[in-house]
């Protein structure tokens, strides 16, 4: 706290919040990472990304209520040229080398945005949770096939965004260097 009782500086308000974010980070990676060694990777990251569809509805509906959807500040360091830099998210996935795991939290991205409406999504073209430098993003009609996957919570929805469906760039230079 400054001198003046309850202020705080923007640079700590942006510290707290990437905090927990932090926070948010690991809870995600502990889930995901016992769902995996409980079910197998197949079943694992099918109930992770379930899991991400029905927490991005939660989102969703609320944003449509018209709360806020994201803090304005500690997420990321930079957007600049339709890039986001720096994702808190994606360091710490980054950090425990747990990528492949990581970036299947960035489905709640199509599905926050499918739960407004449902015939728009966003979509990765670039995604720093997969290993890429940055995050792009793009906002994509959806087809008729999404929209009822979405509904159902069908397994073939994960292929809503094919940036994250990809999967980890690490993982794909891994799968290349065994064969």
């Amino acid at each position: 706290m400054t001198e003046q009782e309850g202020f705080v500086s923007l640079a700590e308000a942006t510290h707290e919040v990437e905090v927990a974010i932090t926070r948010l980070a690991l809870l995600h990676l502990s889930f995901s990472k016992i769902l995996v060694e409980e079910f197998g990777d197949e079943k694992g990251k099918e109930l992770v990304i379930k899991s991400i569809l029905e927490y991005g509805k939660r989102v969703g509906a609320r944003t449509k209520r018209g709360l806020p959807e994201l803090p304005k500040y500690g997420v990321y360091r930079e957007y600049k040229d339709e890039r986001v830099y720096d994702c808190v998210l994606a360091k710490i996935f980054h950090e425990y080398g747990e990528e492949d795991i990581g970036c299947l939290y960035c489905y709640v991205d199509p599905a926050k945005t499918m739960a407004a409406d449902p015939h728009h999504k966003l979509i990765h073209r670039d995604c720093a949770a997969c290993g890429d430098d940055y995050c792009t993003i793009e906002l994509t009609p959806t087809t008729k096939k999404e929209r009822a996957d979405f509904k159902s919570m069908g397994t073939a929805w994960a292929n809503v965004d094919q940036r994250l469906a990809q999967g980890s760039k690490l993982k794909n230079v891994i799968k290349s260097k065994k064969t």
